[in-house]
């Protein structure tokens, strides 16, 4: 199946080894020149920090019971796309399963509500946004009681604040939204 490669110059004076549009959509030309970036890696070499830094992913949760494995599924494709490291991975996927399943454990957001989750690659962070119809609860001023040991819970919340922090917070329309900021290290 043939595939069609559009590359154009980022300035308006193309540089020496980037093809227009024109020119790479002659098929007779474009294996031999993009076998040729590829062999030096060059295109992805340059192309892949770029794509890595702005990969963004948006999910639209059911605010119910498959609302947690939505939004690993969700962190999952992030870190795809994003090329994290084990741990940034293994943090990442940690503040989401544990503010998703708060939001739907103890939020009570109304049925048929839906919770907002935005994951987005910054410079040396990860910003994390949830958005849900539930309770108000505003992380920041939230005290903590230590763990539930019959629960087997309550440290979710002092796992986000030791991995991320507490960028904003604000409640708008009936909906809550916390942004957290979680450092690559």
């Amino acid at each position: 199946m043939p595939v069609t490669l559009l590359i154009r110059p980022i300035s308006a004076k193309a540089k020496p080894g980037v093809d227009s549009a024109a020119t790479i959509s002659n098929p007779a030309t474009k294996a031999p020149r993009i076998r040729a970036s590829l062999k030096h890696g060059s295109v992805i070499a340059q192309l892949r920090p770029l794509a890595q830094s702005q990969a963004v992913v948006h999910a639209r949760l059911p605010a119910g019971r498959g609302a947690v494995a939505g939004a690993l599924a969700a962190a999952r494709s992030f870190v795809q796309r994003t090329g994290l490291g084990r741990d940034a991975a293994e943090r990442l996927a940690i503040i989401v399963e544990e503010w998703v399943a708060n939001v739907v454990e103890h939020g009570e957001p109304p049925a048929g509500s839906r919770i907002g989750l935005r994951l987005a690659r910054g410079e040396g962070l990860i910003r994390i946004t949830v958005t849900d119809a539930g309770r108000v609860f505003d992380p920041r001023t939230a005290a903590f009681g230590g763990p539930n040991i019959d629960r087997g819970g309550g440290a979710g919340l002092e796992l986000m604040r030791a991995w991320s922090r507490v960028a904003a917070y604000g409640r708008r329309a009936g909906r809550n939204r916390l942004v957290l900021e979680m450092p690559l290290r």
